[in-house]
Order: structure tokens, then C-alpha cells, then sequence
């Protein structure tokens, strides 16, 4: 018992060395992360905290919660780039707590499987990246398993608590990412009449009208800000909001199109390293000859049918299914306990992609003859490469030689590996490091210049140069037109759109990317290049 106790506070360290890795390497990552952070700085700049806006134009791609986050972080501590960076990891990490009290609640007698659950959820590839990012997704799956406690609760241990947390849930769910939270908490709590083979409940009608006060509580907290927010963003934003967010991204989604059978041949990178483990596998497999266990369905029904509603819906992202992860945490965790059977051998495949990984981002520096691929690789360096092909051989050798319990060798090598892949994209995304051109055009803006952009923008300068007005956005034909209306203003524009010839030179250059440049350029530059 003792050794568990060592073991519980692993799983926090690893996420104190994801965290700490990220806030220390990198910068807001465009287009995403810029874009959320500038809607919550303007937030901040209108003192409007009902209706989104960015850019001076209504933003109703995703509701306010964590932009009310940003806000209320800000009001404590003064406006800074860390606290919004500090959000979604805090979340993170308050979702591995969860996970370890779920796994209790199921499995009060194995408490290897509550210390294990949350280390195979931090250190799944997945999980770990997306732990650090300026996204909507770790609030999604702390509220999931929120509501998925509630559910437990209410199983266990009867009464209306469970059905208060579980509605609480569904609310702020709909408040961080829209109704999707129902697809990760409904179907678990309908299934109940198969998943409940132990403390089945007096009547099935008070189950399911406890359910449908569940939802209706979620509805309640959602609707109190969707209402307002609709009345005041006028009836386009209404529509977007209560139809388009939501419903429209199922029946056909507007961005990220994808086929229904998009996410089963990424299942091996995304359960990455515990897909490629053997001993996970015979664990899970040996639980079809097992007994009916209430537990292990209740992870299945959360498990399986919300895959099953991600792929059927049209617009698919890898992190759509970061909140499903939990449950496939928890189920191996009790499936590694219970078997708990491990052989030399089986650190052998991790190793061996380990190992392979590294050969290949080695070979692909020295033989690919794409320019692009190979200045990608060439910021990464050849560490990489190499530090993963010692990670691959050092790995069964510490598997044998330190024979600890359940998934401590292969988890503190996934953590070595995501480290690296971590640091190793953050020398790529300093390419993308957009902190010193936001900072130029935000002194330009102070001392009155007007500021444009050339294409679609995303809001991407407005909170890093802290700017208080909105960048214009113009066409490319319409850049005569608007110089010579600004003659003291600045364009920016990448080469697509714009590019320096005799007469026409830039006032400030930035790489943007592997191979591309964002230039600012003045408007009585582009007016005289006009005239030759």
C-alpha cells in the first residue's frame, strides 16, 4: 500500500513536465490559439461579456466560457500571456483527479487501477498534446467526466445529488463547446438498464425522469446565455448559435469534412504507446471471459457509442475524442489489474516504434529531396531522431530491470517521448512565433497608424500587440484603393498576395512558417509603386 502511495503523485510530476515544458518553449500557436485569446482580449477591451467578438465582428463559432475564463483571470491578475495558457493544463489536470475518483467509485477494492488510470490517460499521445493547447477540448472533458461522476454518484449511491451534478454538467458543457456534451454523457446514462447489473435502481421511469431533469437543468444553464446573447447579436448570430453550432455541424459540417471511417485508422497514433502494448491487449482481451461486470460496461457505453456518434458526424478533428479517453483510461487500468500478467517481451513493439521513428525522421533529413520536408526536419535537429532510437532500445531494458507494477516503464517512456515530440514541434512552431511582428504593429496602432491585412484574417496580432482597434481586412485588388486612402498606414500581406520589386520595399519582414513571409508594408510605398 505504501508503494501506491509513492506511485499516486507520478502522474501529477508528468503533468508538471508536460505543463512546464510548454509555458516555458512556446508562444500562442496560430491560427487557433491566437484567434481565441484575441476574442477574449477583445471581451476584455469592450467590457461586453454576453456576445463574442473578433475583430470588430461577432464571433459565434464557439460560446463564452473559456473566453469568461480568460476574462476573470485577467480581472485577478491583470492582463498577461500566461494565465489564458494556465486554463486549459489547470482543466487537464483536474480531469486526471476526476478520473482517479471515478476509478475508485468503480473499483473501490483495486487501487492499482485507480493509481494506473490516470497515468495511461496523461501520458496518451493525444491527450498530452492537446493538455497544453489554448483550446476548448479540456474543459470538454473535465465536464464530461463531471457529468459521467454524477451518473456514478447516482448509481451508487441513489438520491438527486447525482442528477444536479450531472445537469451542472450538461450546462457548462454547453457553455464551453455547445450541446455536443449530451454525445458524451447521454448515451451512458440511457444504457443504464445494461450497464447496471449490480445496485440496479428501485424503477427504471425514476432513472430515466432523473435523466431528463438532467438535461433539462443543462438546457436551463445553456439557455440562460444563449437567449440573451441571441436578443442582442441580432438574428444572424441567433442562428448560429442555437442552429448552425450545433445541428448544421452534424447534419454536414462547414469545416473539417470527413468520411465516417476517418478515425478508426488513426486509433493506433492517437492510443499511442498503449496501442502498441501486447500486455494491454491480452488484459483486454481476457475480460470477454470474465464475469458481467457492471463497471466495465459502464466504460463501454461511455466508450463506444460516443465513437460510434463522432464518426457518423460529419465534421471529425482528432481532439473531438479526448473526452472519450478517460473511459478507455479506466478500462484498461482495471483490465491490467485484474490480469496482471507481464512478460519480458512486452515492451519489445513500443520499442521497436521507438526505434523506427527515429530512423525514419533520420532518414527522411538525409534522403527526402522535397526542400520544405527537409527544413522542417532540419528545425526539429537530428537529437530527435537519435534520442528516439535510444528510447527505443533503453525500453525493455528498463522494463526488465525495473519490473515495477503495471504501466510505469512504458508510461515514463511515452512522457519521454511526448517531451521530445514536444519540444521537438515547438523549434517548428517557433517558425510561427508571430510575438515580435504583433508587438511592432501594436506601437504602430498606439501612435495612430492604421493597420490592414491582406486576405482572410483570424485575429491572430490583436491580443499578442494588445491592439484596441480592429485590424481591416481588404482584398488584394482593393490594396491600391486603400493605400491611397492611408498613405501613412501599413499593410501586411504574405507573398501570395503581395511581393517586393523595384520601388516596393517592405518596412518590416517576417518568416512566417517553413517557406513562408509576412511583410508590412506602408501605404505611400505602395502608392509611388504604383505610379512606375
Amino acid at each position: 500500500m505504501n508503494r501506491d502511495k509513492k506511485a499516486m503523485p507520478l502522474w501529477l510530476y508528468y503533468w508538471a513536465a508536460l505543463v512546464g515544458v510548454s509555458l516555458l518553449t512556446r508562444s500562442y500557436v496560430p491560427i487557433d490559439e491566437t484567434r481565441y485569446v484575441s476574442v477574449a482580449w477583445e471581451m476584455w477591451l469592450r467590457g461586453d461579456f454576453l456576445v463574442p467578438y473578433l475583430n470588430g465582428e461577432v464571433y459565434s463559432q464557439k460560446p463564452p466560457l473559456l473566453f469568461w475564463l480568460f476574462n476573470l483571470g485577467w480581472a485577478l491578475f491583470g492582463v498577461n500571456d500566461l494565465w489564458p495558457r494556465l486554463a486549459s493544463p489547470l482543466f487537464g489536470l483536474a480531469s486526471l483527479f476526476l478520473t482517479a475518483r471515478i476509478a475508485h467509485r468503480l473499483w473501490p477494492d483495486r487501487p492499482h487501477a485507480v493509481t494506473a488510470a490516470p497515468l495511461i490517460l496523461v501520458c496518451s499521445l493525444l491527450w498530452s498534446i492537446f493538455l497544453t493547447a489554448v483550446m476548448f477540448d479540456m474543459l470538454m472533458a473535465f465536464f464530461t467526466l463531471l457529468g459521467v461522476l454524477g451518473i456514478v454518484h447516482r448509481w451508487k449511491e441513489g438520491g438527486a445529488a447525482g442528477w444536479m451534478i450531472l445537469g451542472a454538467a450538461i450546462g457548462m458543457g454547453i457553455l464551453s463547446k455547445g450541446p455536443v456534451i449530451l454525445v458524451h454523457t447521454l448515451p451512458l446514462a440511457l444504457l443504464a438498464p445494461w450497464w447496471a447489473v449490480e445496485h440496479r435502481p428501485v424503477s427504471w421511469a425514476r432513472w430515466y425522469s432523473g435523466v431528463a431533469f438532467s438535461v433539462l437543468v443543462g438546457a436551463v444553464v445553456g439557455l440562460a446565455w444563449a437567449v440573451p446573447a441571441a436578443l442582442s447579436g441580432g438574428e444572424q448570430y441567433a442562428q448560429a448559435i442555437l442552429w448552425k453550432q450545433s445541428a448544421g455541424r452534424v447534419a454536414k459540417s462547414f469545416a473539417h469534412e470527413r468520411p465516417f471511417w476517418w478515425y478508426v485508422p488513426l486509433l493506433p497514433a492517437l492510443l499511442f504507446p498503449w496501442a502498441l502494448w501486447p500486455a494491454l491487449w491480452r488484459a483486454l482481451g481476457s475480460l470477454r471471459s470474465a464475469p458481467s461486470s457492471g463497471p466495465v460496461r459502464f466504460c463501454i457505453a461511455w466508450l463506444v457509442p460516443g465513437f460510434a456518434v463522432f464518426s457518423l458526424i460529419s465534421g471529425k478533428q482528432p481532439h473531438y475524442l479526448l473526452p472519450l479517453f478517460p473511459a478507455f483510461a479506466l478500462i484498461s487500468s482495471y483490465a491490467l489489474d485484474r490480469r496482471g500478467v507481464h512478460r519480458s517481451w512486452d515492451p519489445i513493439f513500443p520499442g521497436l516504434a521507438l526505434a523506427a521513428l527515429g530512423a525514419g525522421l533520420l532518414a527522411l533529413t538525409h534522403l527526402s529531396g522535397d526542400p520544405v520536408l527537409v527544413e522542417s526536419l532540419s528545425r526539429v535537429g537530428p537529437y530527435c531522431g537519435y534520442a528516439l532510437m535510444a528510447a527505443g532500445i533503453l525500453l525493455p531494458a528498463s522494463y526488465t530491470s525495473l519490473r515495477m507494477r503495471l504501466v510505469m516503464p512504458v508510461s515514463a517512456s511515452a512522457l519521454a517521448l511526448v517531451l521530445l515530440l514536444d519540444v521537438s514541434l515547438i523549434r517548428v512552431m517557433g517558425a510561427y512565433d508571430v510575438r515580435e511582428l504583433s508587438a511592432y504593429l501594436g506601437r504602430m496602432q498606439d501612435e495612430g497608424v492604421a493597420v490592414s491585412y491582406v486576405g482572410t484574417y483570424h485575429g491572430m496580432f490583436n491580443f499578442l500587440g494588445r491592439l484596441k482597434e480592429p485590424v481591416e481586412t481588404i482584398r488584394e485588388e482593393d490594396v491600391a484603393h486603400w493605400a491611397r486612402a492611408h498613405p501613412e498606414g501599413l499593410v501586411i500581406a504574405d507573398e501570395e498576395h503581395l511581393q517586393p520589386k523595384e520601388g516596393l520595399v517592405p518596412v518590416y519582414e517576417h518568416d512566417y512558417g517553413i517557406h513562408h513571409t509576412l511583410r508590412v508594408w506602408e501605404g505611400s510605398t505602395i502608392t509611388a509603386s504604383q505610379g512606375r
